[in-house]
C-alpha cells in the first residue's frame, strides 16, 4: 500500500509538473484574475490527487482538470452574490503597445466580461469545445451557450475596438 501510495505521488508530481502552467492558464482564463487561478488550479488538483487511483487513463487527465476547475469555478458562482454590474461608461483605456500590448488588452478585455461569458468563450475558443460539450460542462442550455457566447464576443469587439481606437481618438 505504501509504494502504490509513493509511485503514485512520483506519477502525479510529474503530471503536474510538466502540465502545471498549462492548466493554469486555463484557469486564470476561467477566474480572470491570476490569485484566483492559482486557487481553483491548487483546487482542482487536490480532486485530482484523491481520484488519481480511479482515474484510468492518463491521457484524459487535462480533460479530467479542466472539468473540475469549470465544475468547482460554477459552484463558486452558485455560492456569491452578484458582484459584476453592467455600467454605461467604459473604463480608462490604455496606450497602445507593441504584441504582448494587445495580448494584455484581450486579458484585460475578458476580465471585464461578466463570468458565464468569459467561461463560455473560454471553453469555445481557448479549449474547441462544441456548443452542446459547453451546455454540458456548465450545466446550461445550448441556447444560453450561443447567447453567452454572442453576447460577450460582441462585447469584446466593442472594448478591442476602443483600445485601438486609444485615448485620444474622436468621433
Amino acid at each position: 500500500m505504501v509504494i502504490a501510495l509513493i509511485v503514485n505521488h512520483e506519477e502525479f508530481h510529474s503530471y503536474v509538473t510538466s502540465r502545471g502552467a498549462a492548466l493554469l492558464r486555463v484557469a486564470h482564463q476561467l477566474t480572470g484574475n491570476p490569485s484566483d487561478a492559482e486557487d481553483l488550479l491548487q483546487a482542482a488538483l487536490v480532486k485530482t490527487f484523491l481520484a488519481w487511483d480511479r482515474i484510468k487513463d492518463r491521457s484524459s487527465l487535462d480533460g479530467y482538470v479542466r472539468r473540475v476547475m469549470v465544475n468547482i469555478n460554477i459552484s463558486s458562482w452558485r455560492r456569491r452574490k452578484i458582484e459584476e454590474y453592467p455600467s454605461d461608461e467604459l473604463p480608462d483605456v490604455p496606450a497602445q503597445g507593441d504584441s504582448r500590448q494587445h495580448y494584455d488588452d484581450l486579458e484585460r478585455a475578458l476580465d471585464r466580461l461578466p463570468t458565464r461569458q468569459r467561461t463560455a468563450i473560454v471553453l469555445r475558443y481557448y479549449e474547441d469545445m462544441t456548443e452542446p460539450e459547453i451546455a454540458r460542462t456548465l450545466g446550461i442550455s445550448v441556447g444560453t451557450v450561443k447567447s453567452s457566447v454572442s453576447r460577450g464576443m460582441a462585447k469584446l469587439r466593442g472594448d478591442l475596438l476602443v483600445l485601438a481606437e486609444g485615448p485620444g481618438h474622436t468621433s
